[in-house]
């Protein structure tokens, strides 16, 4: 079933993260961050690895000292895919970063000292073309806020981002992202939803401190999906207590099911029940581990028993509607064949892989 997404974009400008593009008409991109010790560059390396492998198209990497900068240069000539470095308050680390090649700084200009610092820090990243990433937290908002608040709200959130956009306006530097991020849902999503109106700067969208693997990526969802729906929000990261990896998964499936982007299998899986034929969840997790280094497109109904099954499967590039004993298998819209109901993960994933094969 092929819906086109009626989501209109915000319009923003766009900024280059490396060489992936952020904002304006490009796809909405997904990220993840390290959390290996950074001046453990094997280690590091290696996890940014697998968060590449998984379909990030940035990384961003935590530099809270001199030491881990150094680390950084090492890791940043050994991968590809770009890199942003997570700064916080000393602006020395963010000259070394850009010194060996970050391709975009975490850091809140109004954290890093006096103007001389701040001017150094914004010169260098003009100079050499690196975007800045104002990052807003309802956990660190600056305590004359809290005072006049009383307590994080979108307002104050808001407020704080801009104190940090008027530095960057002032020195004429126009080349950055903004998130505004808290745990609660509503307040990210209010906090966005004003910020959007009033800039034109591209925005990285997050819940922050979501949960673990379940909990957070409901949580997450719900609020990324707000905000996308509403065609608010250029780049994503989803904050996961899991492996950084689930968190490039579920950012993934978040744009798929708003018909956003596409990468990997869809699979279209009844919740099973008495009438299934075959047992559907021990088929999905089976097709969802073998098929998790597919990055192509490709919708696949896997649906137990004949109420919803022909639907579902003629709808799909792939189908496979339950039967008693042999299940039937439809390729486009076509009854391909009557698979075993005892060898149908076997049979799924060859014709799978194979109209993966016949597409490119």
């Amino acid at each position: 079933m092929h819906y086109e997404s009626p989501i209109i974009r915000r319009v923003s400008k766009k900024i280059y993260v490396g060489t992936v593009p952020v904002g304006g008409d490009s796809p909405i991109s997904v990220q993840s961050m390290t959390n290996t010790d950074t001046c453990d560059v094997e280690a590091t390396q290696n996890q940014i690895n697998q968060i590449t492998d998984a379909g990030a198209d940035i990384v961003r990497v935590s530099v809270p000292t001199m030491e881990s900068a150094d680390a950084f240069a090492k890791i940043r000539s050994q991968v590809e895919v770009p890199l942003i470095a997570d700064i916080h308050f000393n602006h020395k680390i963010a000259l070394k970063v850009m010194e060996t090649g970050v391709d975009c700084l975490r850091i809140n200009p109004g954290n890093i000292g006096s103007d001389k610092k701040v001017r150094s820090v914004v010169s260098m990243a003009a100079d050499k073309g690196i975007p800045i990433r104002i990052g807003v937290n309802a956990g660190s908002l600056e305590k004359d806020l809290q005072e006049k608040y009383g307590e994080p709200t979108p307002e104050a959130l808001v407020e704080s981002a801009f104190r940090h956009i008027d530095i960057l306006d002032k020195l004429n530097f126009e080349n950055y992202k903004i998130s505004l991020k808290a745990s609660d849902v509503f307040m990210t999503v209010h906090a966005y939803r004003q910020l959007a109106s009033q800039i034109e700067q591209p925005l990285h969208l997050g819940i922050t401190e979501a949960g673990g693997l379940r909990s957070g990526s409901v949580k997450s969802a719900i609020g990324l999906g707000m905000l996308l729906a509403e065609g608010i929000g250029d780049t994503i990261r989803v904050s996961l207590a899991a492996d950084p990896v689930e968190e490039i998964k579920v950012g993934f499936d978040i744009l798929k099911s708003l018909h956003i982007r596409s990468k990997g299998i869809n699979l279209i899986a009844c919740p099973s029940c008495s009438r299934q034929e075959y047992d559907v969840i021990k088929t999905v997790n089976a097709l969802e581990t073998r098929l998790e280094d597919i990055s192509e497109p490709l919708d696949v109904a896997v649906i137990g028993c004949v109420v919803n099954g022909p639907g579902e499967a003629y709808s799909a590039d792939i189908g496979l509607t339950g039967g008693r004993k042999r299940s039937l298998l439809y390729v486009k819209g076509e009854l391909h064949e009557r698979l075993d109901n005892e060898s149908l993960v076997d049979h799924l994933e060859k014709t799978i892989r194979q109209q993966i094969a016949e597409n490119k």
